[in-house]
């Protein structure tokens, strides 16, 4: 035991129920142990056994060593085949190691909890649901802790400017609804009953904007979305931003960062015309961070699905980010929670005219710049029949799958996507 920090004061600090109590409820007996190999496995067993000796300062620097074994094994080959059993052991060696180095910290007398905050964090990103989803538990328990840490020291700075929507944008968003008035998506002004929804157009493929329907959401009523509420709720935690105008390009990038540090350099900034545009794209955000999921309801019309999984996604960024035209194979409900979006839209019949990239990984996005296209590279896209609307704060538009769309942020941002077949 160091300095007195017991396994039983770690309980109390962050609660028995993330805790484990007894070496069989971390073991790797349930796993793939053969792909592991029995080095792996003896070296897991060593952390274990720290653990529950209250060696935390010894386990955390086996965990670290056991964390760079397990990252050479993610990252051998392509990621779709990696064993899921090596993503598992991610997990569970960043449980281990979290709560260890959340107790070293405590030894120590220091309540700055961020590194640990990361830790659970690469292991949500960089691995596989295991230990009955205990770690984004974790990582939220901790954040509040972190947080409240935070605000009672003299370098807690809560000062972006809490209004997401930017009324200078109204403007530019009329112009466009009065250009959009010709090809406009049919609007919905209340919730249509799930069989006039499946009959007049999901059956149909007719793209649809639902408005009304997203009322109740706790984003938009009792915990409305803001910048300042983002960084309370969720400041500390690593997310996976793009760095650039469009995935498309090559200057295009990935980088890991807080939500604090995103907002900072890319949303809350006044002037973005010297950086690279950041987005928090296409991030399953709402698996990481459990209270976020509780602020968002999933549509009664995913129910409509031949299965019950719903992919859901988040898109948060500063005006101007772009998501090319492309296509997806689901059905596809985004909801708009915060700003302003312009999309177009192109039915499948149109494909070959869309012209799409030859390669597999971007077979799926056009190669044609919208709302700039290259006439005479790309000559059958010119007078192509679309449908456009700007989608609002509180308004859902379904996209059938396959239908080809263009999305460019109007303002800062946050949308959520419905995927679901």
């Amino acid at each position: 035991m160091e300095d007195g920090y017991s396994l039983e004061k770690l309980k109390k600090e962050i609660g028995s129920d993330l805790v484990p109590s007894l070496a069989d409820d971390i073991s790797l007996v349930q796993m793939d142990t053969g792909t592991l190999g029995i080095a792996y496995v003896s070296m897991y067993n060593k952390v274990v056994d720290c653990f529950f000796k209250e060696e935390w300062t010894d386990c955390l620097s086996k965990c670290k060593a056991l964390l760079d074994i397990t990252w050479e094994y993610l990252y051998t080959g392509h990621w779709k085949d990696v064993h899921i059993v090596w993503r598992q052991a991610y997990t569970y060696v960043s449980y281990v190691k979290a709560l260890a180095e959340f107790a070293v910290q405590c030894s120590n007398r220091c309540e700055d909890f961020h590194n640990v905050i990361r830790t659970c964090d690469m292991g949500l990103l960089m691995g596989a649901p295991a230990l009955n989803n205990v770690l984004p538990k974790l990582a939220s328990r901790i954040h509040k802790l972190h947080v409240s840490h935070m605000q009672k020291s003299d370098d807690f700075n809560e000062n972006s400017d809490d209004a997401l929507e930017i009324s200078t944008l109204a403007c530019e968003s009329s112009v466009l609804i009065s250009q959009c008035s010709a090809n406009a998506v049919s609007v919905l002004h209340s919730s249509p009953s799930i069989e006039h929804f499946s009959t007049n157009f999901m059956v149909t493929n007719t793209p649809v904007i639902i408005k009304g329907c997203m009322d109740f959401w706790p984003a938009l009523s009792t915990r409305h979305w803001s910048l300042n509420y983002f960084k309370q709720i969720a400041g500390y935690r690593l997310v996976p931003v793009e760095v650039g105008s469009k995935y498309t390009e090559d200057s295009w990038s990935q980088k890991l960062m807080t939500i604090n540090e995103f907002i900072d350099l890319y949303v809350a900034k006044s002037d973005s015309s010297t950086n690279e545009p950041g987005y928090l794209a296409q991030h399953q955000l709402f698996d990481q961070i459990t209270e976020l999921k509780n602020d968002i309801i999933i549509p009664s019309y995913c129910g409509l699905g031949e299965c019950d999984d719903v992919d859901i996604n988040a898109w948060f960024g500063p005006k101007g980010t772009i998501s090319p035209l492309h296509q997806d194979i689901k059905n596809n409900f985004l909801a708009q929670v915060v700003g302003r979006k312009y999309i177009r839209l192109y039915s499948t019949d149109y494909t070959s005219k869309l012209y799409p990239h030859s390669s597999h990984l971007l077979n799926n996005t056009s190669q044609v710049d919208v709302e700039n296209p290259d006439l005479e590279k790309f000559p059958l896209f010119k007078d192509l029949p679309y449908l456009e609307c700007v989608l609002s704060a509180g308004e859902m538009l379904y996209i059938p799958p396959m239908y080809w769309h263009y999305v460019r942020s109007l303002s800062t941002s946050f949308s959520v996507s419905f995927w679901w077949k």
